[in-house]
């Protein structure tokens, strides 16, 4: 019977729960990464200024990392379900006040310093919503799919993370041309709310730490101690965090196609979701390819190219070199969110997957937005094309100093690991 689960690409999705988990994500991811290319290109309109971009990501990543830990100790504490609905309500209050703030009216009647504050203030907001949002997805999947099935619902789970991130910043990239960036913010909080109604459709899970009622700082040193003594989870977790930290050239990509390559709003959407469309395939090939056999070889490979491509892109001055180069990092990157994700799930025990997953949003989720203000800084010092050059340079050596510092992660293989679960 396991044998033959392994084998079904679709075992995970005759799960309907997990169906409506999907919808759900979907949703959500889609509204995300739409509202951060609106925001993105929205600030550089206003500023011409590449640090002014890196800060996007500084103030959402400040309250993600300083409240990731405590966010991970009340998942675990609490139902998780009810913590989403939370979330996506405070996500759509968020949206809709950041139409108001682009909507013409209220651009003519304040100044330019006012709205951009206006606009660092809700990210800064967000990123406190986000800290508790990671972990309770992330503990929410968890609860619903049984163990045997965890890497193939890993695998559809970041699929549909990368459809929703192959369309949302392309659909941002054309909306803005066609109808403006309010309206495409009025689609973001429609989104969002699509989310909160799906979400509805999954029942209430049990609490499943036997530990209700402990001491928070107790409770935090015990995932913290988890995650430093699981070498497979803290290799996959370090080796993601740097190379997403350096090769952050994607939060360059306003500068890119307005100065650089000039293609305009639409080309911008283009440069935008050619990475997603890469990760997408290789994702949608996992599901009947798994890649969780020689696990570890194949996540240093897969930054190793990552590296490579963001090289070939910082230094091409064509328009479709550069497309190219970004699909290709999103090939490579597909491949390493597909094994890190079936790591976490696969060595993660359910009682602390909260905290666990806080840990790797510090690590890695919150790396994307560090790595926007690592690229913006980089590119105020050195120069847009030196700074995204370097990042992937740096991502190199982050893969040679890992191989040859961890032996032991380069044999992971999950494969053989299941069979003993």
């Amino acid at each position: 019977m396991a044998s033959k689960s392994k084998k079904d690409p679709f075992s995970s999705l005759r799960i309907p729960e997990f169906r409506w988990f999907l919808a759900m994500r979907l949703f959500i991811v889609l509204a995300w990464s739409m509202q951060f290319v609106l925001i993105e290109w929205e600030v550089y309109r206003m500023t011409k200024d590449p640090l002014s971009l890196g800060l996007i990501g500084l103030m959402e990543i400040i309250p993600a990392i300083s409240m990731a830990l405590f966010a991970g100790h009340i998942v675990d504490q609490n139902e998780k379900k009810g913590l989403l609905i939370k979330c996506f309500s405070g996500l759509a209050a968020i949206s809709a006040l950041l139409c108001l703030l682009v909507h013409p009216n209220f651009i003519n009647s304040f100044s330019k310093n006012t709205i951009l504050y206006g606009i660092y203030a809700l990210v800064f907001v967000g990123g406190i919503i986000r800290a508790f949002l990671i972990p309770s997805v992330f503990s929410l999947l968890g609860l619903i799919i049984p163990k045997k099935e965890q890497p193939n619902a890993a695998t559809w789970s970041s699929s549909t993370w990368q459809v929703a991130a192959v369309i949302g910043p392309a659909l941002a990239g054309f909306t803005i041309g066609w109808f403006g960036v309010f309206w495409s913010l009025v689609f973001v909080v429609f989104c969002v709310v699509m989310a909160l109604i799906v979400l509805t459709q999954i029942e209430r899970k049990p609490i499943l730490n036997p530990k209700i009622g402990e001491q928070i700082f107790k409770s935090l040193r015990e995932g913290l101690s988890f995650v430093f003594h699981s070498k497979p989870i803290l290799n996959a977790i370090s080796l993601d965090m740097f190379a997403v930290l350096f090769g952050g050239a994607v939060a360059l990509l306003p500068i890119f196609a307005q100065d650089i390559l000039k293609v305009g709003s639409e080309g911008f959407g283009i440069l935008r979701a050619a990475p997603a469309i890469g990760g997408l395939i290789t994702m949608l090939v996992a599901t009947s390819i798994p890649l969780h056999q020689q696990a570890g070889k194949k996540l240093l490979l897969a930054v190793f190219g990552f590296g490579v491509c963001i090289i070939v892109f910082g230094l091409s001055t064509n328009f479709w070199l550069s497309v190219v180069a970004l699909f290709l990092s999103g090939v490579t990157d597909g491949i390493s969110v597909v094994i890190r994700q079936t790591i976490l799930q696969i060595y993660t025990p359910d009682h602390m997957r909260g905290r666990v997953s806080s840990v790797n949003s510090i690590f890695v989720g919150s790396s994307n937005e560090l790595g926007a203000f690592e690229s913006g800084l980089a590119s105020k010092i050195m120069g847009v094309v030196p700074a995204v050059v370097f990042g992937g340079m740096m991502t190199l050596g982050i893969v040679g100093v890992t191989a040859v510092a961890s032996p032991k992660f380069r044999e992971l293989d999950i494969e053989k690991d299941l069979e003993t679960i």
